[in-house]
């Protein structure tokens, strides 16, 4: 079980994504303790001397202008949470929303929310008691932060809504209930604090990334695979050509080929045959996933310098000052997400035309579709539509979400971010790209099949065993959904990168 202290403004990408395990805790340790309290008696100053502060004794956004009666602050605080619960859709995954849950209360411990301890202390102890609010998926524009689904994740503390606990859906009051608490009384400022913010989509975004890491590798193993299939050449990943064009993920792609392809036989007896040049998606694809590369080490720039943001408003500072202002607009995370739904479209667009390279008798020198008896069977045919079907699907959704901005809450928040739309479709496409990369593996190690008994690169090799240890090759047609299904899962779980990285050592990211 891995604790992980938050409340200091430097938790790298394995701690944030750690927040997302059922089984990970999280402390507030003492230092930040002490910036908790200090921000809760600026705000408690200020009410004492009946300054008028945004969200702490006024309404909220075109109401910010009403000022609230200090017996009604509490009332105002519990309204807001109930009033802004609207979400709508399917409900985020469990680890997501554990995710988001666990960046809120790092957000909230930094120490610049105003926020009482006692609030933190909930929160941190439903948190280790694996209670995760259920959080709908829709319904945020990204601008006040993700209010809608925020409200929902705080209404649990106040007795409502539901949470995710030892794999069931239960009411918040039943949770309070088993934790032996009564619902909470917020304070002033306290429910406007717990719903600014973009811990939303920084989580899905985070969540994404992780995942779209490993696809990227998984990328590489497929196309070193179809290389093999293909009996094409590794010149266009000599260490010379990438040097005199030295983007770093294009470096990097051509270094992982090379070690994946490392003392292949089938390349060494194919050296000297007539075919001059393989198609782009071979030839380039260090220059390809190379830029998918760049694009994810982007994405997790933004998103850790986000996830140790202070995302609240207004902002509470140890001067005394409480500035309204705007570090709750998640553009920064919505671009960056943007960014990477482009890029691992792009995974799926090549790895298709490599599929196709494999199922097609006019360009592989393989029998027709992989197909045994080409004719009487299909083979991998419809394999390749389905590939080609989700990579056009992934073309829609990269749309960029970011520059979609719609005004909401009478003009007043008269640009948004979309950022929670923009990281669902990154996520959205990464399970496409999935199954996309799963049909090229298989048709890959089908390929590998249907050539002379010759051993492939270590990499390769390794990869193909793994392969076969869950699918067995195709000598007939049968039933393909459940392969496709078989090595996504593979995929998705990252051990096919896992087992080969065991056998050639650690690839680039």
């Amino acid at each position: 079980m891995s604790e992980i202290c938050v409340g200091s403004p430097d938790l790298k990408f394995d701690d944030l994504i750690g927040l997302a395990v059922g089984a990970s805790r999280i402390l507030v340790p003492e230092g930040p303790r002490g910036r908790i309290h200090e921000s809760r008696r600026t705000i408690e100053q200020a009410l004492s001397e009946g300054r008028t502060v945004y969200g702490v004794n006024t309404g909220f956004g075109k109401l910010s202008g009403v000022s609230i009666p200090e017996d009604q602050l509490a009332v105002l605080q519990k309204n807001l949470l109930l009033s802004h619960a609207t979400g709508v859709g399917e409900p985020l995954s469990e680890d997501i929303c554990r995710l988001a849950f666990g960046l809120r209360i790092h957000n909230l411990a930094l120490g610049f929310s105003g926020v009482r301890f006692e609030l933190i202390e909930r929160m941190e102890g439903m948190f280790n008691a694996s209670m995760s609010p259920v959080m709908p998926s829709q319904g945020s524009v990204g601008a006040s932060g993700d209010l809608a689904p925020l409200a929902h994740m705080a209404l649990p503390l106040i007795g409502r809504g539901e949470v995710y606990h030892d794999g069931e859906v239960i009411t918040g009051q039943a949770a309070l209930d088993l934790l032996g608490w009564t619902p909470l009384e917020l304070a002033a400022k306290e429910g406007l604090a717990l719903i600014n913010g973009t811990q939303v989509m920084t989580a899905i975004g985070l969540v994404a990334l992780a995942r779209a890491i490993h696809l990227s590798k998984a990328a590489d193993i497929a196309c070193a695979m179809t290389v093999e299939a293909l009996r094409g050449s590794d010149q266009p990943f000599a260490e010379a050509v990438h040097a005199v064009r030295p983007h770093e993920g294009q470096r990097l792609t051509a270094a992982n080929l090379r070690t994946l392809l490392e003392s292949s036989e089938i390349l060494l007896s194919h050296r000297e045959c007539e075919k001059v040049q393989d198609a782009y998606s071979i030839r380039c694809a260090p220059q390809v996933h190379g830029a998918v590369k760049g694009a994810l080490h982007h994405a997790m720039t933004v998103l850790v310098n986000e996830g140790n943001s202070v995302t609240d408003n207004p902002i509470v500072f140890s001067n005394g000052e409480v500035i309204s202002a705007g570090n709750f607009h998640g553009q920064p995370v919505s671009q960056a997400l943007d960014f990477l739904a482009i890029g691992i479209s792009t995974l799926a667009n090549i790895s298709e035309r490599r599929t196709e390279n494999l199922v097609n008798p006019d360009i592989s020198g393989l029998p027709p579709f992989l197909a045994a008896t080409p004719g009487i069977e299909s083979g991998f045919m419809i394999s390749q539509v389905v590939a080609a079907s989700l990579a056009s699907e992934n073309k829609t959704l990269a749309h960029p979400a970011s520059v979609d901005t719609i005004p909401t809450s009478a003009n007043r928040e008269d640009h948004v971010s979309m950022g929670v739309t923009a990281a669902r479709h990154a996520m959205q496409i990464v399970v496409n790209t999935t199954s996309v990369i799963a049909i090229e593996c298989l048709c890959g190690a089908q390929g590998l099949d249907c050539g002379e008994s010759l051993r492939p690169g270590k990499g390769v090799a390794q990869a193909y065993e793994v392969i076969r240890e869950r699918v067995a090759p195709l000598d007939s047609d049968r039933y393909l959904a459940p392969d496709v299904k078989a090595i996504g899962d593979l995929l998705a779980s990252g051990d096919l990168v896992r087992r080969v990285e065991e056998a050639v050592g650690e690839l680039h990211s």
